[in-house]
């Protein structure tokens, strides 16, 4: 039995189906004109007397929003019970929910304001656009996925080049570190899209396989600074740039933990609606555990820059260029290719649970 909702019933949608999926089937009006119509007669509003055009461009402006009984099983997120949009929504009322209190608002507005590279901006855009419909929601985190691989192999690039440990530049590991970051990029691509179409019939397989699909490549790209911190933390003792990889490491770990628990949704659903849910903290988390890694590397590059001119030659800007070339094209043909795959598939068979 779900848990009763910790917020006031005044943001509740009407039971049943929604108003505007009511008005449309005996008229031709489309979902979201009916949804209109149906604030504006709410309201008291004649819609066919002249003077009252601006209360019903009001109403159009403020997309109506929904509980998780009213929108389908793929959009809904664990713990979370009301302020779901319109899961037919145009990109227009999208780019509207920016400005309307939802329960992506805040995932997206973490994300928007600090992106200070491509992946946040992938994911803000990713949360905005993922209510247009089924398959467009697919697509949109397939993109961000992909960006967020993309990123991993830029950090894999920046510790190769900067945060290496001294005992482990010029050996075998420093030579294939970034071909199997390349690897392991692609790989994380497909297994996080692969896992979306097991997010109804198989939840929980689909949850193990996406955290490996991002633990095992960020695994991968911090084997270095794990080598600095645990197995000869005295030699970076006086370095000012081991504790902002420490306090980097702590930071991942709580953004891993939130994403993988649905803390604190899970323990009181409902209460965590708009505002402290878990995927809001997990952006937090990311995006101050991204800033603390900048701080680290840029650290990393000025205390160490004697050394590192004359320990290794670094990677020229063509091996950066084809590794980052080999990335993007074969990320992007997993996610064309998965994408393709949701039109091929019925949707009963991707959206219908198993008994």
């Amino acid at each position: 039995m779900r848990q009763k909702p910790c917020h006031p019933g005044g943001d509740r949608p009407a039971p049943g189906a929604p108003p505007s999926l009511r008005c449309s089937r005996g008229s031709n009006l489309g979902p979201h004109a009916c949804q209109g119509f149906e604030s504006w007669r709410e309201a008291g509003a004649d819609p066919h007397q002249p003077g009252q055009a601006d209360i019903k461009m009001l109403s159009l402006k403020i997309p109506r929003l929904f509980s998780i009984d009213q929108v389908p099983q793929v959009f809904h997120e664990r713990g979370i019970l009301f302020g779901y949009r319109h899961p037919q929504s145009s990109a227009t009322a999208c780019v509207l929910s920016l400005f309307q209190m939802t329960n992506e608002t805040l995932n997206i507005w973490t994300h928007l304001l600090p992106f200070c590279c491509v992946y946040p901006l992938a994911s803000s855009c990713a949360h905005t656009f993922s209510c247009m419909s089924k398959n467009a929601r697919h697509i949109c985190y397939f993109l961000d996925y992909g960006a967020v691989n993309l990123f991993s192999l830029g950090s894999a690039i920046a510790y190769s080049a900067y945060t290496f440990p001294e005992a482990l530049v010029q050996t075998p590991f420093h030579d294939y570190y970034i071909v199997l970051a390349v690897l392991n990029t692609i790989l994380s691509t497909g297994l996080s899209c692969y896992s979306r179409f097991l997010e109804i019939q198989k939840p929980r397989l689909c949850k193990v396989l996406r955290v490996l699909a991002f633990a095992y490549p960020y695994t991968w790209d911090s084997l270095p600074i794990f080598y600095r911190l645990f197995l000869f933390p005295d030699e970076d003792i006086e370095n000012e740039a081991t504790l902002y990889h420490q306090k980097h490491v702590v930071m991942t770990l709580l953004a891993s933990v939130l994403y993988s628990a649905h803390l604190p949704e899970c323990l009181a659903p409902g209460c965590f609606d708009y505002i402290g849910h878990s995927h809001q903290l997990f952006h937090v988390c990311v995006i101050l555990a991204t800033h603390l890694q900048m701080e680290a590397i840029l650290l990393d590059k000025t205390l160490r820059k004697e050394w590192l001119m004359t320990a290794f030659k670094p990677f020229s800007f063509s091996q950066i260029a084809v590794a980052v070339m080999l990335c993007l094209i074969f990320s992007l043909s997993n996610i064309i290719y998965f994408s393709a795959a949701l039109y091929r598939i019925p949707e009963p068979e991707l959206h219908k649970k198993e008994t």
